[in-house]
């Protein structure tokens, strides 16, 4: 039986010619990552194994981006105490405000992850580098620390589906919407210990900011991964942002996946995610009538600058609906100053938006966006986990960056056909 991709990386990494879905192995590593969160956690479980130095210093990665720019007391002791780690043990790969980003929209911005590569990061939806065609995958602040110290992390092979994709996305159809379509279809536990493979013809009409997002929401199924064959677009990409030599990886054709789905990208609809959970979609024409206060078109899922063109598309020259507040992130410096080149920020405030620094801010209910008890917001970040971006008792809508612009001009959530007519 052959090997999926995510399988044949893995093996490469622990240097054995063949691996199985739930062999354990050891792997080297290619990036560490950590942010403002987890990171004092793991710096701390560092200093217990007694090591001074990190393993590699230009293979740690360290991006305080969550309660940034920081938010209260507690926050800046945090990020101060990230800041003397990495500039003590000379951190190479240290971004913080003016130079940084959401993390999973730097990394590969600034070219640190490439295919073939092992990545792990204390962040859930570290899974977003497998549009790269790299393993990548979240892990628990102790085994940053680890990995920092060894270059090593210990994994259970996972087993694999395999998501063949067909055709190419209507208009106004991203994949934001791919993605929840897939959640939606096999829940939020479908893909539980497993590698989300997306190959087939369809996958060529995808852009790499559509694929960024897909594999960053892997996670919200329960996979260990989501991992994209590696294209034209993809080489053209890692050329582009880095210098580092890749390896691609591509599925024996007689490897063995847990089940075989298959999607016409023509067919999608936009897909709302409503509250509580990831996989309650439904498509723009279910939804029905359901006011909004709150709109955030950001994250590490949507913030790239195809999610703002797109947002950007539908408010020029409208206005966002009175009494909706409507903030947008960009997921870089570099995306924001994109963003600003092309106009599109200007949009935005003309149509009464706000427009913010990169930051997770309210995608965790961490600040600038927090919603208030019965609030509803339209976002385009990954989760809508009760009280996820606030209150217990406000409510979060998982969509697409059209959508979500679409939903903050009409006051309720709306297809962006209805808006632009």
């Amino acid at each position: 039986m052959g090997m999926t991709m995510t399988q044949k990386i893995l093996a490469a990494h622990a240097g054995l010619d063949k691996v199985e879905a739930g062999q354990l192995i050891m792997a080297n590593l290619d990036l560490v990552l950590g942010n403002d969160i987890t990171s004092p956690v793991a710096i701390k479980e560092f200093e217990k194994i007694g090591v001074e130095e990190v393993f590699d210093k230009s293979k740690v990665a360290i991006v305080p981006d969550h309660f940034t720019p920081n938010k209260d007391i507690k926050s800046a002791e945090q990020c101060k105490f990230i800041r003397e780690f990495a500039r003590d043990r000379e951190i190479e790969n240290y971004f913080e405000i003016g130079e940084m980003g959401i993390e999973h929209a730097l990394i590969p911005e600034k070219g640190l992850v490439v295919s073939g590569d092992v990545v792990i990061g204390a962040d859930s939806h570290t899974c977003t580098y497998g549009a790269l065609g790299a393993f990548s995958t979240g892990v628990g602040s102790t085994d940053m620390a680890a990995g920092m110290a060894s270059g090593q992390a210990w994994f259970k092979v996972p087993e694999a589906i395999k998501i063949v994709l067909t055709g190419s996305l209507p208009k106004w159809v991203s994949g934001k919407d791919v993605i929840l379509h897939i959640i939606g279809m096999i829940g939020v536990d479908g893909a539980l210990y497993q590698s989300m493979e997306y190959t087939g013809p369809g996958v060529a009409s995808l852009s790499m900011d559509d694929r960024f997002t897909i594999a960053n929401m892997a996670i919200e199924a329960g996979a260990k991964n989501g991992i994209f064959e590696v294209d034209n677009k993809t080489v053209a990409y890692m050329k582009e942002h880095s210098t580092r030599e890749y390896t691609i990886y591509k599925a024996d054709e007689d490897a063995d996946y847990s089940r075989v789905i298959e999607i016409d990208l023509s067919t999608l609809r936009p897909t709302v995610a409503f509250p509580h959970l990831p996989d309650n979609t439904r498509t723009i024409d279910e939804v029905g009538d359901v006011p909004i206060d709150q709109v955030v078109i950001g994250s590490c899922t949507n913030g790239r600058i195809e999610d703002l063109r797109a947002a950007a598309e539908i408010l020029k020259g409208r206005k966002v609906h009175k009494g909706i507040r409507t903030i947008i992130f960009p997921a870089t410096q570099k995306i924001y100053l994109q963003a600003m080149k092309e106009g599109l920020l200007e949009i935005f405030i003309e149509a009464g938006a706000a427009v913010s620094t990169p930051t997770c801010g309210p995608c965790l209910g961490g600040h600038m966006g927090i919603l208030a008890a019965g609030e509803r917001a339209v976002a385009t970040t990954n989760r809508n986990f009760v009280g996820r971006m606030g209150h217990p008792e406000s409510e979060v809508y998982l969509a697409s960056p059209a959508v979500a612009a679409a939903s903050a001009v009409s006051g309720r959530i709306s297809s962006p056909e209805e808006v632009v007519k």
